[in-house]
């Protein structure tokens, strides 16, 4: 408990005008993800590792589609990549999203795609299994805009997605 609200205070240094950035604390439970690279806070080795009782604690956001790879609207709650980003001090660049299966791809970290994508831990109410498109899938909300309903957008909507590297604007990675 004491750690999500450590976490829950980080959560409100992060907006505009932080002047220090902490340390995360630390997981309790599996590491289900994990950031590294041109991040301001970490907590094991200049990396950030997330448990879901830390992912749960981000401002869970709901978001109804539909997908290509299901039937009907769907129900997925999870936390906006920009929260997340937020709280481990990120502003651009960036991010290469990487699968157990090394699928990747690369996401740009402005525009309104970033605004719109979410770190999915659950489906229609039921936490994601890790055997289907879980325990973390990136979604966005492919209704809201024809933008959303690209090739593109669809390369970037990985599931089973475990590490995140972030590369900042001016690195040329």
């Amino acid at each position: 408990m004491l750690r999500i609200a450590t976490l829950a205070l980080l959560l409100l240094a992060s907006g505009p005008g932080a002047e220090t950035l902490a340390d995360l604390p630390r997981p309790d439970g599996q590491i289900v993800l994990t950031v590294t690279g041109a991040i301001a806070r970490a907590n094991h080795d200049g990396a950030a590792e997330f448990d879901m009782d830390m992912l749960h604690a981000i401002n869970p956001t709901l978001v109804l589609t539909t997908t290509p790879w299901t039937d009907g609207p769907q129900e997925f709650e999870g936390v906006l990549l920009q929260d997340l980003l937020n709280v481990l001090g990120v502003h651009g660049g960036t991010a290469h999203a990487q699968a157990v299966n090394d699928y990747g791809a690369e996401i740009p970290l402005d525009g309104p795609d970033l605004q719109a994508a979410l770190i999915a831990y659950r489906q229609n109410g039921a936490d994601l299994p890790a055997r289907g498109k879980g325990p973390l899938w990136l979604v966005y909300p492919y209704d809201s805009t024809p933008e959303f309903q690209s090739e593109v957008i669809y390369a970037r909507s990985i599931w089973q997605l475990d590490r995140l590297e972030v590369r900042a604007p001016d690195s040329g990675q």
